[in-house]
């Protein structure tokens, strides 16, 4: 297996484990440990907690090793901020070139059962709907910017998962509004509905870290 296959390995790996909270925020991490659980060695482990750093997943500290980064206010305001400006700004300029097929493939996903014991399949929808708007673009940075701010977002939704649940039929009735007035080819009105959806959302991750 060459090098940076294994690099890329441990980086998925890792990160993956960070995304969905086995590696708790504040928690530090052993070189060795993480060798062992992905199989490899020292130098591809410490290429992809380079790699991470960069992403702000982790800090690493001189002497002291290595510490999953919280999500704190700030970044959560961060996170946001950067959705409020392109997710709206995709739906409004390219919103007439979305695949409808695909749209009402996710809309019928959409208007499911909503309750606690799905909330997982409830959160992998309101992320394949998100995720299918920003792959719409054919602007290959707003690929990279999102796919990153997805993966904190993912990570913010775990932890607080418990305390904003109450969300998620208004969630549900939000992202109808949405895909309902791409339908109806008001585009416009579609993307206002975003930035509802977004400000709504961000002042319940908000309120979670305040409880």
């Amino acid at each position: 297996m060459k090098k940076e296959s294994l690099k890329q390995k441990a980086y998925n790996e890792i990160k993956s484990k960070i995304i969905n909270c086995e590696y708790m925020p504040n928690s530090f991490l052993n070189e060795s440990v993480l060798m062992e659980v992905t199989k490899s060695s020292r130098t591809p482990i410490r290429e992809a907690l380079s790699k991470l750093e960069q992403e702000n997943f982790v800090t690493i500290i001189p002497k002291k090793g290595i510490m999953v980064n919280d999500l704190s206010l700030n970044d959560i305001s961060m996170i946001f901020q950067v959705r409020e400006l392109i997710e709206p700004f995709i739906i409004l300029t390219n919103g007439f070139n979305l695949d409808k097929t695909e749209l009402r493939s996710i809309r019928d996903m959409v208007i499911g059962d909503i309750t606690k014991q799905n909330i997982k399949k409830t959160y992998d929808i309101d992320n394949r709907l998100h995720r299918f708007f920003i792959y719409s673009s054919s602007n290959k940075y707003f690929h990279q910017i999102m796919s990153h701010i997805y993966d904190q977002n993912s990570r913010m939704r775990i932890l607080s998962a418990e305390k904003i649940d109450v969300r998620l039929k208004e969630t549900q009735e939000e992202h109808l509004s949405i895909i309902d007035y791409i339908f109806a080819e008001k585009y416009d009105e579609a993307a206002n509905a975003m930035k509802i959806h977004l400000a709504n959302s961000k002042k319940a991750a908000i309120e979670s870290l305040l409880i």
